[in-house]
């Protein structure tokens, strides 16, 4: 499942989450998503529901979208016009994990192999260093807390990513913050 969230503003995931949005218009040279598709927002789990090729559209798909008219849909970018149905498929599980404090042994061990096979991948150990400085600065930029660690931003967020994938940490409006479940495991490991 994609982490698709920075595909969607702040209105959008909340007309998403409300309902009022079920539809997004994407420019794209070829369809970047397909019926079935799901992706994690802010919201929680969207699912696409179709995907069609369109050169025009109505009013009523244009509110769908949460724009007020069709022009503000079709003057955006370049590439071929496609309309992509949306629909809530229910919460992030990422949500429930990182809420989970009372970790078993077989948990933390878990955890822990799956933190070196990412200190393998990178080919040098960076976990324990990412949680404890996401535990010490709570709500700092990303951007501050990649120079310290000396890594361009955008790899950086990466490996916060792989973190979020194991419920270790969650996002914030401006920074991370260790989750339940990270300060548990940093606390007893």
């Amino acid at each position: 499942m994609a982490d698709w969230g920075m595909l969607f503003d702040r209105r959008a995931i909340e007309g998403l989450a409300d309902g009022s949005i079920t539809l997004a218009f994407r420019r794209w040279d070829a369809p970047c998503v397909r019926p079935g598709s799901r992706m994690r927002t802010a919201a929680g789990v969207v699912e696409v529901t179709s995907v069609e090729e369109v050169t025009s559209v109505s009013d009523a798909d244009a509110r769908a979208a949460g724009f007020t008219s069709p022009s503000e849909v079709t003057g955006r970018g370049e590439g071929t016009l496609y309309r992509i149905g949306l629909r809530m498929a229910g919460p992030d599980p990422r949500v429930a994990l990182r809420g989970t404090a009372g970790l078993s042994d077989d948990d933390r061990a878990a955890i822990g192999a799956a933190l070196w096979r990412m200190d393998r991948v990178a080919e040098v150990p960076w976990t324990g260093a990412f949680l404890r400085l996401i535990a010490g600065n709570e709500a700092v930029r990303a951007v501050e807390l990649a120079e310290r660690v000396g890594l361009p931003r955008d790899v950086f967020k990466r490996r916060v990513r792989w973190l979020k994938e194991l419920g270790l940490t969650e996002s914030l409006e401006k920074g991370y913050r260790l989750s339940p479940r990270g300060r548990a495991f940093l606390a007893g490991g």
